[in-house]
């Protein structure tokens, strides 16, 4: 009788930074049984179920303060804990990967209260608090971009980068790409990551006619939450609150605006893409400014905070830019230097070491 596949819990919510570094990394285990942990209404739900099996429990974060909301998600996680434990007990799992988030805590605490072995990954340039917590717990902390490490003292770190999916690998990805732009006009690629960012939208659409009257093109990808979406009408404007193919786009763009969430950042990164940068003011521990500046310290990128930035500001420095391809060609290849292209095998490897030993 053949041996049973080794079975792989994989614990990944919220948004695509939590959850596409963990579907790439699950294309490269074929040979594992892989059975995913989710929160109900989250991104997963979505993406989840087609490809694994989608386990469902309640957690969520800590608020401020120690009040009768506090007791309640402690409650909650004692109740997630033994969850967790069930499942990975009544499926006889070898072992369990996690992205971090609120979902990781108690898939950590389950894996080892059964001496399962656990690997963490971490995008962010500043570890949040979970995986500062529970780093030393892991076998091991894998993290996206090498400065985490000096935050995870405790830990056992290893620096892979980041996994993309693996379109974006591909540099001839821009021949699948649908959209009505002319061949041999600049394009701005304006984002604000899986969630939107109606501040950043705001900002271009007061910038975006002086791009126009230079000859730019515009792809404005406005996220679902933003009620002045279709208020700007122009022939080299393509306004959208999403698109699929991501991954051609980035090989087009020659300038991205954009928040700094670390899973859109890899993306720009592997695709060589110079950008503007305007991290998330509200983001835990601000720590969009932290991913931003591996960036603006190898001269990828310029970072604005959004509470300084004007329409004025913005329209300047992106027509500056514009002027000077060469300068964009040298951000874009200076973007690459801070990702790595083998991330999802890194990871896997990483994975297989801890699970099979």
């Amino acid at each position: 009788m053949a041996n049973a596949p080794t079975k792989l819990l994989i614990a990944a919510s919220g948004t695509g930074g939590h959850l596409f570094p963990a579907i790439a990394l699950a294309q490269k285990l074929p040979d594992y049984d892989i059975e995913w942990l989710g929160v109900p209404n989250r991104l997963e739900t979505q993406l989840v179920p087609k490809q694994y099996k989608l386990n469902s429990i309640a957690v969520e974060g800590f608020q401020k303060g120690l009040g009768i909301s506090a007791l309640k998600t402690l409650t909650k996680l004692a109740g997630s804990i033994l969850e967790v434990r069930k499942i990975l007990k009544n499926g006889k799992f070898n072992g369990v990967f996690t992205t971090g988030g609120y979902i990781a805590g108690p898939s950590v605490i389950a894996a080892r209260s059964l001496g399962l072995p656990v690997i963490l990954h971490e995008a962010n340039a500043l570890p949040g608090k979970v995986t500062r917590f529970f780093g030393p717990w892991c076998d091991a902390v894998a993290v996206g971009f090498d400065v985490a490490c000096e935050y995870l003292p405790n830990a056992k770190t290893i620096y892979t980068s980041t996994p993309v999916r693996s379109q974006f690998l591909e540099p001839s990805v821009i021949s699948t790409l649908d959209l009505p732009i002319p061949p041999n006009v600049p394009l701005i690629l304006a984002f604000g990551g899986s969630q939107g960012a109606v501040a950043v939208n705001k900002l271009v659409r007061q910038c975006a006619k002086t791009w126009f009257d230079a000859g730019v093109y515009v792809v404005h990808l406005t996220g679902e939450s933003d009620p002045e979406a279709n208020t700007l009408q122009h022939p080299q404007y393509i306004c959208l609150p999403f698109y699929d193919n991501m991954a051609a786009l980035l090989r087009r763009a020659n300038l991205a605006i954009s928040r700094s969430g670390a899973g859109s950042l890899t993306e720009l990164a592997i695709c060589g893409v110079p950008s503007i940068l305007i991290p998330y003011p509200f983001a835990a521990e601000d720590h969009q400014t932290y991913n931003a500046k591996v960036f603006t310290t190898v001269d990828a990128a310029l970072m604005f905070q959004q509470s300084e930035l004007t329409p004025e500001k913005l329209n300047s420095e992106v027509l500056k830019l514009l002027q000077f391809p060469e300068l964009l060609k040298q951000m874009g290849e200076n973007a690459q230097t801070v990702v790595l292209n083998d991330s999802a095998e890194k990871l896997a490897q990483l994975v297989r070491e801890a699970v099979e030993h």
